[in-house]
C-alpha cells in the first residue's frame, strides 16, 4: 500500500507492507517541488513552470506505484491545490502523470491526517496533546486525544508563501522576520482563544520546518528535551547574521531547506508567543502517515467515512428505515444500470449509498425545498475522511434527488465524470421516486434497458398500474429529464 501527500513545499510518497496489523515502511522518497511558489498572488493561477517540475516529479513517483493496486494508493493534494484557480485542469494532468486519482483535500481534513499520523507514531499517551505542522501553504494546529482529533484549525500560513512575502530575493533582515511573525500572529488570533481554552498536557511538531529546527537547535547543543521560546530567540539572532539565504549555512540545516527556513522560523515563533506549546518535541509521523493508516481503515472496512455518513444521519434525525429502503433500492438500481453509464458497482456504489442515507437530512431544515437543504449541509459540512470533489459529488447527489436536474451543476463535473455523476443521480432519483410511500412491503424487480439518451425501465405485469401515484411521478420524471435530451419510458401493461 502507498500514500503520497502532494504538500506546498514537498511531494512525499511511502510505500508499507503490512505486518500483522501495522504498516511497515519500506520504501520512502521526498522531492522539493516548491507548487506554493508558482502561485500567483494576483491571480490565484498554478504557473506552468510549477506544474511542469510537478508533473515531472509525478513521473518519477510513478515508476514506483506502477504495481500497485489503485484500492491500495491514496494520493492527497493540500494547501496549494485548494487555492489554485486552474487546479481542476492541472489535476488532470497529474492524474495521468502519476497514474492515481488525486483527492484534495480540506484544511480540516489535512489537519485530522496529520493528528493521525503523528499520534500513531508516538507513545501512548492518556490525556489531549496538541500537534503543530507547518507546511509549504498552510499550518495546522491539532487537538486531540489517541488518534481522534477534536479540534482542528488550518491557516492559511505557510513557509514558502512567507518566504516570498517577508524575505524577498532571500534578503534575512529583523524587519522582515518580525513582520512574518506578527502577520502569523494576526492570523492565528480566531483559533488561539479556542485551542488555549481546551489545553494539553503535551505538545508536538510534525514535519519539514519543525524537524528542520530541532536538527539545527541539536547541532548547536540546544533542545535536548524540546524546543523552547529561548532556543527560537537564538535561531533569529543566528539567522540575522547570515543576512540573506543564498548564504545560509548552519550546522544541521541542509541546503534544499535554506530559502524557506526563516519563513518556518518566524511562523513557529509566532505560535509560541499565542499558545502554550513550550517544551515542543519533533515527531516523526506527518501526513502521509495519516493518508497511510486511513487508507489502512478503507481496506479493512473500518473505513472513517462511514462514521462521518452515521454521524450526520444521528445529527439531523433521519428515518434510518427509510434511508435503508432507498439505498437498497439504488443498490438493486446500479447492478441494472446501462453499461453505456460507465459506472464501478464498487466505487460508485458506495458513492450511491452514502447520498442515500442522506437524501433526508435536510428535513431538519424544512420540508419545502427539502433536497436544497440536504445538498447545502453536505456541501458545507465538516465530512472527515472526504475529499473535496467526493463531498460535492455527494452534494450534488442528494441535491438531484427530486425536481429539476440542473445541466450546470452538471456541468461544473470534468467531463470524464459527468456520465457517470449523470448516470448515479437517476439512480438516486427513481430509487427516491419508488419509495415515497414508505412502505416496508418489499419493491418488485425493476429492469433498465437503454443508454445514454433513452431509458426503459420495465416492472412485472400489472404493477404500475396498481400504483396510479407512482405512475403519475414516473411521468413527471420524463418530463424533468427532456431537457437534458433524455427519454424515459416506463409501459404500464
Amino acid at each position: 500500500m502507498a500514500a503520497v501527500d502532494l504538500g506546498s513545499n514537498s511531494f512525499h510518497y511511502v510505500i508499507a507492507a503490512l505486518v500483522g496489523s501495522e504498516p511497515e515502511p519500506i520504501d520512502r522518497h521526498r522531492e522539493q517541488v516548491q507548487l506554493a511558489r508558482g502561485l500567483c498572488r494576483r491571480t490565484g493561477q498554478l504557473g506552468r513552470k510549477a506544474q511542469a517540475r510537478a508533473l515531472a516529479c509525478l513521473r518519477r513517483f510513478a515508476e514506483r506505484l506502477a504495481h500497485i493496486p489503485s484500492g491500495q494508493v491514496r494520493v492527497v493534494g493540500t494547501s496549494t491545490l485548494r487555492r489554485a484557480r486552474n487546479a481542476r485542469a492541472f489535476l488532470a494532468e497529474a492524474e495521468q502523470a502519476l497514474g492515481h486519482e488525486i483527492e484534495v483535500v480540506s484544511g480540516r481534513e489535512e489537519a485530522r491526517l496529520i493528528f493521525l499520523g503523528v499520534s500513531h507514531g508516538l507513545p501512548d499517551h492518556p490525556g489531549p496533546r496538541c500537534v503543530v505542522d507547518i507546511g509549504g501553504g498552510s499550518t495546522e494546529v491539532v487537538v486531540g486525544t489517541g488518534f481522534e482529533a477534536q479540534e482542528m484549525h488550518s491557516l492559511p500560513v505557510g513557509c514558502v508563501d512567507y518566504a516570498r512575502r517577508f524575505f524577498r530575493k532571500g534578503e534575512i533582515s529583523a524587519r522582515g522576520f518580525d513582520r512574518a511573525v506578527l502577520e502569523a500572529a494576526r492570523v492565528l488570533r480566531p483559533a488561539r482563544a479556542r485551542l488555549r481554552d481546551l489545553g494539553w498536557d503535551e505538545a508536538v511538531g510534525s514535519s519539514g520546518t519543525i524537524k528542520a529546527v530541532a536538527q539545527v537547535l541539536r547541532a548547536a547543543g540546544r533542545a535536548a528535551d524540546g524546543i523552547g521560546a529561548a532556543d527560537l530567540r537564538w535561531l533569529r539572532r543566528a539567522l540575522l547574521r547570515h543576512r540573506r539565504t543564498q548564504t545560509l549555512a548552519l550546522d544541521g540545516l541542509k541546503r534544499g531547506r535554506a530559502a524557506v527556513f526563516p519563513a518556518g522560523v518566524a511562523i513557529l515563533t509566532a505560535l509560541f508567543d499565542r499558545l502554550p506549546l513550550e517544551p515542543l518535541k519533533p515527531a516523526r509521523g506527518a501526513l502521509r502517515e495519516g493518508v497511510l493508516y486511513d487508507l489502512l481503515g478503507r481496506i479493512r472496512r473500518e473505513d472513517v467515512r462511514e462514521r462521518t455518513i452515521r454521524a450526520f444521519q444521528q445529527r439531523y434525525r433521519v428515518d434510518d428505515a427509510q434511508a435503508s429502503r432507498v439505498e437498497r433500492t439504488a443498490l438493486a438500481l446500479l447492478l441494472h444500470a446501462p453499461a453505456a453509464w460507465g459506472l464501478d458497482p464498487v466505487a460508485d456504489g458506495r458513492l450511491l449509498a452514502w447520498a442515500a442515507r442522506l437524501t433526508e437530512i435536510g428535513l431538519a431544515v424544512g420540508l419545502d425545498g427539502y433536497p436544497r437543504h440536504s445538498a447545502y449541509l453536505v456541501a458545507h459540512g465538516e465530512m472527515p475522511g472526504f475529499g473535496r470533489e467526493e463531498q460535492r459529488a455527494l452534494a450534488f447527489l442528494v441535491g438531484a434527488q427530486r425536481g429539476k436536474l440542473r445541466r450546470a451543476e452538471l456541468d461544473a463535473f470534468p467531463v470524464a465524470a459527468r456520465a457517470r455523476r449523470l448516470g448515479l443521480a437517476l439512480l438516486l432519483r427513481w430509487a427516491v421516486l419508488l419509495n415515497r410511500a414508505r412502505s416496508p412491503e418489499p419493491l418488485p424487480p425493476v429492469g433498465i434497458e437503454g443508454d445514454r439518451e433513452h431509458v426503459l425501465l420495465r416492472f412485472p405485469p400489472g404493477w404500475l398500474g396498481r400504483h396510479a401515484l407512482t405512475r403519475v411521478d414516473l411521468e413527471a420524471e420524463a418530463r424533468a429529464l427532456a431537457p437534458l435530451g433524455l427519454t424515459l419510458d416506463a409501459p404500464v401493461e
